[in-house]
């Protein structure tokens, strides 16, 4: 199945240096390329650009899994570059999880790839009247048959792909059985074990009926460090990672490590949120996982290389999986009850090669598992299985039947856990933890007060990693009375000044996507919410002249872009709300209640300059640059 390749990637120069756009309709089985929009410039790349284009682009109404919904791949401004930790590629689509803005985020080499190729995103329309995947390279792109891919998980997909194209470098993203069948929180992956998890990119990308993009690796050079004065601005930030004081333990335990501090700290959420912890993780701690270690990895120009391959069983060195990250560790683990390390390990291997989000899998599979122990489990759903809390056959077992669609609780899981409650009623509300339709992530709301307003007021619904509003645990509190006026701002069971403080992490992250970074060592490591030596990393090798007001009133643009989005395109009220689960009288002193979360409501509203309910002001001349003085 061809696709036109009138219009040649190679011979089209750009009208700026933030690459081209491949346009993708897949309906007419057309591909071509278009300059970087200069009305688009000032929102940097990544996140930025796909909000900006959604905005203008999509009609209110769309079906998220209908042809009309459009679906972006975009990589930061820094994706690609000689920047250490550049690697990022941002997806957006209209969400079949949640009805509003779906938005997710990869790492690994395939937006370093794209941008070898010149190309700074990739824009799908339309529907394949047969499954198809896509190939780009340096030259041109093409739609290429996949009857012969469909069905496939993603390990297999991908390794297809590479005997067929073998004589080239290629990084594939791919959707396995769950993005097929269109499981509505269906992931995308890369390699073994990079996922854009959240809000089902990969039930878009099904029912588009593409399975998977594939980049050959190109020639372009995207800002290089060609001058001694941006060798030297690469060499100065990749000592800062180097020298970050958590450097050492994330690149050898990754995520997984942190699961003991996460539960000693008293802030990780247990059996579907009905507990806080556990007496004892020493069995599930992922710093166990460190000699089981067979070889490390992680994401193009990264010097924290957090991935890791495991070899479980000594009996079977050939026998390879993939160490979890902190969220599947805590997901599988604790929140459903389970006290098995290997078996976490199997559970995120499976979702992986499926294609599902373990965010959203293990919280449908917790959800089943408190309504059972509550008695609300219809026994028509229920039928053979055995949903005790840490059940890990009926686990693996849920998420085959998920992926797959089969029997009626497989298919009801599959909605996600508000569709699941709104199918069963009675009382299964009220053991269905998220915001806006999206699952939790592993914090636990009632423990810690920034993460609970952070859940609230995403712009994808309840998620951590949206918000990331790690300073809330890791500034001091010189730091803190500095940029909030008060210390309170870094407890995490005060409510003052929770609203300042998610303000400066909801714009901050939405930088960090625009620039294609990761967060775990501008964020994590680094601690680095003002961007200070991203911001001098960027100005050297892009020859920029950003500035920190500059970028910080760039990502409050975009976030008033993002709600504006979601109030326009949201069927159900766009409520700004914790389940009413969290609170049921087991809150902390002065922690989460109606009024403390009224409270931080208004404060952060206040604070992006959104009126009393949450409404930021029409965007004027949202088509227009802002000068920024990008080139």
């Amino acid at each position: 199945m061809g696709c036109n390749e009138n219009h040649s990637i190679k011979s089209m120069q750009p009208s700026n240096r933030l690459g081209n756009i491949l346009q993708v309709d897949l309906t007419k089985g057309e591909c071509r390329c278009e300059t970087y929009p200069d009305a688009a410039a000032d929102f940097i790349g990544g996140r930025g650009f796909n909000a900006w284009f959604l905005y203008h682009h999509l009609k209110p109404g769309t079906d998220p899994l209908g042809p009309d919904n459009i679906l972006l791949f975009s990589t930061g401004l820094l994706t690609g570059s000689a920047a250490p930790c550049g690697a990022r590629l941002h997806i957006n689509a209209l969400s079949p999880l949640t009805g509003i803005l779906g938005s997710s985020n990869i790492g690994g080499y395939t937006g370093a790839w794209l941008r070898s190729c010149n190309l700074a995103a990739i824009v799908v329309t339309g529907a394949a009247a047969e499954p198809v995947y896509l190939y780009v390279h340096e030259g041109g792109a093409r739609l290429v048959s996949a009857r012969d891919l469909w069905g496939l998980d993603t390990a297999a997909v991908q390794g297809r792909i590479r005997q067929i194209h073998r004589h080239e470098k290629t990084r594939i993203l791919a959707i396995g059985p769950a993005g097929e069948n269109q499981v509505r929180f269906a992931a995308i992956m890369t390699e073994k074990d990079h996922a854009a998890g959240r809000t089902g990119m990969g039930a878009v990308m099904g029912a588009k009926n593409i399975k998977a993009i594939v980049i050959a690796k190109g020639s372009h050079k995207h800002l290089p460090a060609d001058t001694p004065q941006k060798k030297q601005a690469v060499k100065t930030y990749a000592a800062l990672v180097r020298n970050a004081s958590e450097f050492s333990f994330f690149s050898r335990y990754g995520g997984a490590g942190y699961l003991q501090w996460a539960n000693d700290f008293g802030i990780m959420g247990a059996k579907n949120y009905n507990e806080i912890g556990m007496t004892d993780v020493s069995a599930i701690d992922g710093r166990k996982l460190a000699e089981k270690r067979a070889g490390t990895s992680g994401c193009f120009k990264c010097p924290v290389q957090c991935k890791a391959e495991l070899v479980m069983d000594p009996a079977r060195p050939g026998d390879i999986s993939t160490r979890p990250e902190f969220e599947p560790m805590i997901n599988f683990g604790p929140k459903c009850g389970l006290t098995d390390l290997a078996a976490i390990v199997r559970l995120d291997n499976l979702c992986n090669r499926v294609g599902l989000d373990t965010t959203s899998t293990a919280s449908v599979i917790a959800f089943a598992m408190d309504l059972d122990e509550k008695n609300l489990m219809p026994e028509h759903l229920k039928k053979d299985l055995d949903l005790s809390w840490g059940n890990a056959r009926t686990m693996e077992t849920l998420i085959h039947r998920i992926a797959t669609r089969t029997t009626e609780l497989g298919r009801l899981l599959a909605g996600g856990v508000r569709h699941a409650a709104d199918q069963i009623g009675a009382e299964a509300a009220a053991c269905a933890a998220h915001v806006k339709g999206l699952e939790l992530t592993a914090y636990h709301p009632g423990a810690i007060m920034g993460t609970a307003l952070g859940y609230a007021v995403s712009s994808r619904g309840g998620d951590y990693n949206n918000v990331y509003a790690s300073l809330e645990y890791s500034w001091t509190k010189e730091a803190a009375i500095k940029e909030f006026g008060t210390a309170l701002a870094v407890d995490i069971h005060a409510t003052q000044a929770k609203g300042w403080l998610i303000k400066k992490a909801v714009v901050t992250n939405i930088l960090v996507d625009c620039l294609g970074l990761c967060k775990v060592p501008v964020l994590s490591l680094l601690k680095s919410f003002n961007l200070e030596p991203e911001i001098s990393l960027v100005n050297a090798l892009a020859e920029t002249g950003f500035s920190r007001d500059g970028l910080t009133g760039a990502g409050e643009k975009i976030a008033a872009m993002e709600r504006l989005f979601n109030l326009r395109h949201s069927v159900l009220p766009l409520v700004d709300q914790l389940p009413d689960r969290f609170f049921s009288g087991k809150a902390l002193p002065d922690g989460l209640t109606r009024k403390a979360l009224t409270g931080m409501l208004a404060e952060f509203y206040q604070a992006m300059g959104w009126d009393t309910n949450g409404k930021p002001p029409e965007l004027k001349n949202s088509n227009h640059k802002m000068q920024m003085q990008i080139p």
